[in-house]
């Protein structure tokens, strides 16, 4: 590649864009920190992070959405004059971006129904996990034998806003975070209001703002033990809520990978979608909760919004003692600081 300030542009969900983060460790230790166009809602898990020189915020659904804003985009970009761009979203927005901006080399995987677009085509890997096949953009022949090091940059500012909700509520260590949501409706597990009342510990529900009502009723399960924080903290403070809790339960869902990039175990309950998938935790001491024997499973790349069948068996058949188990049999201490 020649000379010049290097592109990564990865507009897709939360959770793709934190299993970017080691291609832009491995980015950036060749090139130097790299910008990144990213949504509105992914920038502030990159804004802080030493690998990442500057965050451009796309809004493609809302300031800048329409030929219009892709254009002031494409010129703003084409104005930087990058020496090339990585694509790790196979859209054909990102690669029409990258090429409307001029960029002379454009590297993305073959299997992108835009890679006529890229001047590079890389084999994508069919086994391992995400964070591992991202790699290969970067050069890695295959998925590493060794999952690499997904990274979220907290700082001060996000662990004491973390720590003085915690203290208001009076939530001591150890506690259980929960997230109950998902974008996706048959990623839900639907038993977490019962779990958190048969938790022995103080719990910490999260939740973006549209999983208030949720959140509140799991929460209302076991009231004065535990709070829901649905909304009210951003992505980095619920983070660094996550970073203090002993374990996360979750869906296949962002905080699974919020998790991973802060270091806490997870209890992962998989529904229409495998860890096989290349989307299951990969912290530390964590484990997944699925139902096997199931020909449907998976369903889609992502989980539906409904069962394609009616019977949502891959999470109605999951009880909430079998969860149980899995989060007594995980560590109590928490990695508060």
């Amino acid at each position: 590649m020649r000379p010049g300030p290097v592109l990564v542009i990865q507009t897709a969900f939360l959770g793709d864009v934190v299993l970017t983060t080691p291609l832009l460790s491995r980015l950036a230790a060749r090139f130097g920190p790299v910008d990144v166009v990213t949504t509105p809602a992914a920038a502030e898990l990159l804004d802080t992070h030493p690998a990442v020189r500057r965050v451009i915020r796309y809004d493609k659904r809302g300031a800048d959405r329409g030929i219009g804003g892709f254009r002031r985009l494409a010129e703003r970009l084409a104005d930087i004059r990058y020496a090339g761009v990585y694509l790790p979203h196979r859209s054909w927005r990102s690669a029409a971006l990258a090429f409307g901006a001029h960029i002379p080399d454009r590297i993305g995987f073959a299997d992108s129904p835009a890679a006529l677009l890229y001047t590079a085509r890389v084999p994508r890997p069919r086994g391992g996990h995400e964070s591992a096949r991202l790699l290969a953009l970067a050069g890695a022949d295959r998925p590493a034998e060794r999952s690499p090091e997904v990274t979220l940059t907290l700082t001060d500012a996000d662990r004491a806003a973390a720590a003085a909700w915690l203290t208001a509520r009076g939530i001591a260590t150890p506690f259980v975070a929960v997230a109950p949501g998902s974008i996706w409706g048959t990623k839900r597990w639907p038993r977490y209001a019962e779990l958190v009342a048969r938790l022995d510990r103080p719990v910490v529900v999260l939740g973006s703002p549209a999983d208030s009502a949720l959140a509140a009723t799991v929460a209302a399960a076991a009231p004065g033990r535990a709070h829901s924080a649905a909304g009210a903290l951003s992505l980095r403070e619920a983070a660094a809520i996550i970073e203090r809790a002993a374990l996360l339960v979750t869906n296949d869902s962002a905080p699974l990978h919020f998790a991973t990039g802060v270091g806490t175990p997870v209890v992962a309950v998989f529904g229409p979608t495998t860890p096989m998938q290349g989307f299951g935790p990969i912290g530390r001491s964590s484990s997944v909760v699925q139902q096997s024997g199931l020909w449907c499973r998976p369903c889609s790349p992502h989980g539906p919004a409904s069962c394609p069948l009616g019977h949502h068996a891959c999470m109605q058949g999951i009880g909430v003692e079998r969860v149980l188990a899995a989060v007594k049999s995980m560590p109590t201490t928490s990695s508060a600081r």
